[in-house]
């Protein structure tokens, strides 16, 4: 027997608690289907308003600070949830995407080739993201798996580059 889907609060409460705003994405968490999917979706524009105003040592220094915001961020939207990684909690994917679009080359084609590549490192979780994501708890349980996925999604991508241009 499947085990049943965690309950998501109403939208509204949600979108009127800071932490859970943030950690279910800005609201993009709230999707009733592939709410990873939708949560990274969400992240794109963050990441092209960074891109745009930062310099690559302030990305960096906003994309470190946020996953290690979002250690705590996720781990007390979970608290309060009363579940581990709820579906909706996407702050994580948020990060995950941020790290796999460092240094990107310019041009929409590889954003989306960072963005297919970490939704496919996340879902798959190859080792030893997949080990960590079952035996870590709390917000660092949360994070980590994404962080990993975002790092290998990093490293595919800039070798495409690198073997590209």
């Amino acid at each position: 027997m499947a085990a049943a889907s965690p309950q998501t609060p109403p939208a509204a409460s949600i979108l009127r608690d800071p932490v859970h705003l943030l950690a279910f994405g800005l609201g993009s968490g709230l999707s009733p289907r592939a709410p990873g999917t939708a949560g990274t979706l969400a992240a794109v524009p963050l990441f092209l308003l960074m891109l745009q105003g930062l310099p690559l040592w302030a990305y960096l220094l906003v994309t470190a600070l946020a996953a290690l915001a979002g250690i705590g961020l996720c781990g007390e939207s979970a608290r309060r949830l009363g579940v581990h990684d709820h579906p909706g909690i996407v702050w994580d994917e948020f990060v995950g995407l941020w790290i796999t679009l460092i240094a990107v080359p310019a041009g929409w084609s590889w954003i989306l080739a960072g963005f297919v590549l970490f939704r496919l490192f996340d879902i798959l979780k190859p080792w030893p993201i997949g080990w960590l994501d079952r035996h870590l708890g709390g917000g660092i349980g949360i994070m980590l798996d994404d962080v990993l996925a975002g790092l290998y999604a990093l490293g595919v991508l800039q070798g495409l580059a690198w073997f590209l241009l």
